[in-house]
């Protein structure tokens, strides 16, 4: 189908919503526009470039959205795609247009360290545009759909690649806005190009069951249209599978087989009223017999996505289970559209629904929070993904507020929710008005109640069960600042009571405790007992630090250098040396390179060198096994919070995991400590220990493994030369 003929059937269908001319007008000159500035420019499917801002406008008119979201819709991609500028867009289609636009816009003119800190920081000023603008989502959501259906026009690494990041970002945003249709075929479409084989075993045994389920389902509607008709009730019953992803999590989740499942068809009934509703379930309920426990009152208790509907599970006919769905039209709109058809439903009203706030979205504000708190980018996206997409429990305050926290939220999570005074004040807690341990963990529609203290007094064990940052940062903070002396005792009671006290007084006569301090990042050696007191640190940590003879360390370091064996399978008798640039190490998978004068180099298979090899000089090779006693080397980049002493608990960190650190680079950059790392190790599974080690420290963004210095130098000679020959092939 042409541009033409796709863009005849949105102005047919804004006739049909009854939009104004001047309305049909404006988008019109906006296809016309768009078709003009796109002209010649092809996408990976080799049709032209302006079916697809078309196709983005034809998914948000059915969304129903209003006419400068879709103007903005045929604009998305002129200022990443031409030369147009941001003031030619503002005096054509005005002020709002351009925001949305921009809002859209990727940044492809600034330059990253690498593409991962580009998408993320795409990714925040989408969220922070979202936060500002709800229909910022809609255009992306929309834009992202299209690339999804035309997805199998990309290579294979792209597909993986696109795939993982809608079903990581994009569906649970779409999940959390309450767009149900948009969401599952995100997800669907995500699964075919993550897990095909899966997905065509899904769709075809979905599809070899399809006349067995229909002959189930059907007498079941007979029997429900019978009785609401008889009941004077209007309403359209109709059944159908459960989506591809849905099923593919239940039978991961649940460890069971396809054939197991008893719910993948739902039957839905829509009717005109919430009073209806509770009829047709009374009914529906004294026909067949309801499955205990499967029945959910969405209505009375909404999701926070907006979502309303009344679930139950019956056996039907032929005993077989069937999940039935009972909801109003304005619901069902809501269920399909999410924010999209809410925002129309309160714009007919008084009320102007234009911006997130209105919509009452508390979540969408807290993105604004962690752009505040955030060091960078990538720290920013990882927390938005961890709390805002993670499941949701919706608790209540004695007074009706709500309260959206995690999955596995406890008394003292919602208490440092409301406030960090009210969380170190927290005694006890009482959950739907009976006394409550504080590690409860919390369910949709709780009802908690905060016992507090005149004083502050919180508990380090605390720290065992929260699950959010929030509260877990609070507490920590909280110790660090108070009942020193108190902390002081512990620790050294503690330190002391572990290696017996004449073995305590010899260390600390001898100053040991004072270099373990110094070590550790700490000032002085209270301040590594009061660290222990408090839980910053552990008596392992410490025992390690002085149990290691420095004769010991020398003799293993010297012995892991010894030449061992061959450890590479299918290099038997050949010459062979490891990579700088990638630095394999046992366990992770390798291939050979054939040279001309160094025999054959052995590197990670994901070394991006690599790309420039021609096939036949490369090598099927294997490690011979993991546990050696060589060593190799690699380099990581760790990048922190510029703080002083850093590199001590960075250092301390490494040493932990009996790893030798053979250098170390420090430098700070926009208020962002890097500390680049050669270490020596034995395998890969000790590389992944240091780095989760690294990774659990408070002060840490990011731990990296990296090329060496020399390597870089060398791409970015290799990319000079390259430029200088497409140069002068210009000339």
């Amino acid at each position: 189908m042409s541009d033409l003929e796709l863009f005849e059937e949105i102005k047919q269908k804004l006739i049909e919503q009854n939009r104004s001319k001047e309305d049909i007008k404006s988008v019109e000159k906006a296809y016309h526009f768009a078709k003009k500035l796109h002209e010649g420019q092809y996408r990976v499917s080799e049709e032209p470039y302006i079916i697809h801002p078309v196709q983005v406008a034809k998914i948000l008119v059915d969304l129903k959205v209003d006419t400068h979201t879709l103007i903005a819709a045929f604009l998305h991609d002129i200022l990443e795609d031409t030369q147009t500028q941001p003031e030619e867009i503002k005096e054509l289609f005005g002020d709002d247009v351009l925001s949305l636009v921009q809002g859209v816009t990727k940044l492809s003119k600034l330059k990253f360290k690498s593409n991962e800190e580009r998408q993320a920081e795409n990714f925040r000023r989408l969220f922070i545009a979202m936060a500002n603008d709800i229909r910022v989502i809609f255009l992306k959501l929309a834009d992202r759909l299209h690339n999804m259906r035309t997805l199998n026009f990309m290579a294979a690494n792209k597909q993986q690649k696109i795939a993982r990041e809608t079903l990581d970002i994009f569906a649970p945003l779409a999940n959390r806005l309450g767009m149900g249709k948009v969401k599952a075929e995100l997800e669907d479409l995500a699964l075919r190009y993550l897990e095909p084989d899966k997905y065509f075993e899904i769709a075809q045994l979905v599809s070899q069951k399809k006349a067995e389920r229909e002959q189930t389902v059907q007498l079941l509607i007979d029997k429900i249209s019978k009785d609401v008709k008889a009941a004077g009730i209007n309403a359209q019953i109709t059944g159908r599978a459960k989506h591809y992803y849905s099923i593919y999590c239940k039978m991961k989740r649940q460890n069971i087989a396809f054939h197991d499942l008893y719910d993948i068809t739902a039957v839905r009934v829509i009717v005109d009223s919430e009073k209806e509703c509770y009829e047709v379930l009374g009914l529906i309920h004294s026909q067949f017999k309801p499955i205990p426990g499967r029945f959910k009152d969405y209505i009375a208790m909404p999701k926070g996505n907006l979502y309303q509907s009344l679930h139950t599970s019956v056996i039907g006919p032929r005993s077989k289970p069937l999940e039935v769905q009972i909801r109003t039209w304005q619901m069902h709109e809501i269920a399909e559209y999410g924010v999209a058809a809410h925002w129309r439903y309160k714009e007919k009203g008084s009320e102007k629904a234009d911006n997130a706030s209105d919509l009452q979205f508390s979540w969408m504000r807290k993105m604004v929070e962690y752009d505040k708190e955030m060091a960078n980018a990538t720290d920013f996206v990882n927390s938005v993904k961890l709390d805002l997409f993670s499941d949701q429990v919706f608790a209540f305050t004695p007074n009706g507020d709500v309260l959206d926290l995690p999955k596995d939220a406890t008394p003292v999570d919602f208490a440092y929710r409301i406030h960090s005074d009210v969380g170190h004040r927290t005694i006890g807690a009482k959950v739907n008005g009976r006394i409550a341990q504080l590690d409860t963990k919390l369910v949709n529609g709780d009802i908690v109640e905060i016992l507090t203290s005149k004083t502050q007094a919180p508990r380090l064990d605390w720290l065992n069960f929260v699950v959010t940052k929030q509260a877990s940062q609070k507490i920590k903070q909280w110790f660090k600042k108070n009942n020193r002396e108190e902390h002081i005792e512990i620790g050294r009671t503690n330190l002391e009571h572990e290696l017996t006290k004449t073995v305590f007084d010899e260390y600390q006569k001898q100053g040991e405790f004072e270099k373990i301090a110094k070590q550790m990042n700490y000032i002085s050696e209270e301040d590594l007992f009061a660290a222990l007191g408090y839980g910053e640190t552990t008596l392992n940590k410490i025992i390690n630090k002085i149990q290691k003879p420095k004769e010991k360390s020398v003799e293993f370091r010297t012995s892991t250098r010894k030449k061992s064996e061959k450890d590479i399978i299918g290099l038997e008798g050949m010459m062979y040396s490891f990579a700088k640039c990638c630095s394999p190490i046992p366990g992770e998978p390798i291939v050979g390179v054939v040279t001309r004068s160094k025999g054959v180099t052995v590197h990670r298979i994901d070394c991006k060198t690599l790309e420039n090899i021609e096939p036949e000089r490369m090598m099927d090779i294997q490690w011979a096994g993991t546990n050696t006693n060589k060593t190799y080397t690699t380099t990581i980049r760790v990048e922190t919070a510029d703080k002083l002493g850093i590199l001590k608990d960075i250092i301390a960190a490494v040493s932990d995991n009996n790893t030798n650190i053979i250098n170390a680079n420090v430098k700070s950059r926009n208020n962002v400590g890097i500390i680049e790392i050669g270490l020596e190790l034995d395998n890969i599974e000790t590389l992944k220990k240091v780095t989760n080690c690294l990774q659990a420290l408070p002060d840490v963004f990011s731990v990296k493994r990296i090329q060496t210095s020399s390597q870089n130098k060398q791409n970015k000679q290799n990319n000079k030369s390259k430029n200088n020959g497409k140069n002068k092939n210009k000339k």
